[in-house]
């Protein structure tokens, strides 16, 4: 239990770093400001891999949450050492589908903290 509160909790804090990090910025902006573009893949990496060890129950719970992308994206984005992929992919994935994983990890941790 206390392993996957942890990696819950990373994974928020990792996409509140990410939404902070972006916040004013458009697309071409957030690609043209290196500092904030290659943090956020590096977050984006450490958070992917806090997804794969979450316990499948949570998981099951969440379906409309692509956690087999998340877990392949983390593989892109350590393999791929010459970050040779879709920025627009990157900035989809900050804008479209990071608020959706981070309002399932609040509920996982509203309900531990009820418990």
């Amino acid at each position: 239990m206390k392993d996957q509160i942890l990696y819950i909790i990373h994974i928020k804090e990792a996409i509140e770093t990410i939404q902070k990090y972006a916040q004013g910025m458009n697309a071409q902006s957030f690609f043209e400001d290196d500092k904030t573009y290659n943090a956020t893949l590096r977050l984006l990496q450490t958070m992917s891999e806090s997804v794969k060890r979450l316990p499948d129950d949570i998981k099951a719970k969440y379906p409309h949450i692509e956690w087999q992308n998340i877990a392949g994206f983390r593989n892109i984005l350590v393999h791929d050492y010459l970050g040779d992929y879709d920025e627009h992919i990157i900035w989809n994935v900050v804008v479209d589908k990071l608020p959706n994983l981070k309002e399932v990890m609040e509920k996982e941790l509203s309900g531990v903290v009820k418990k």
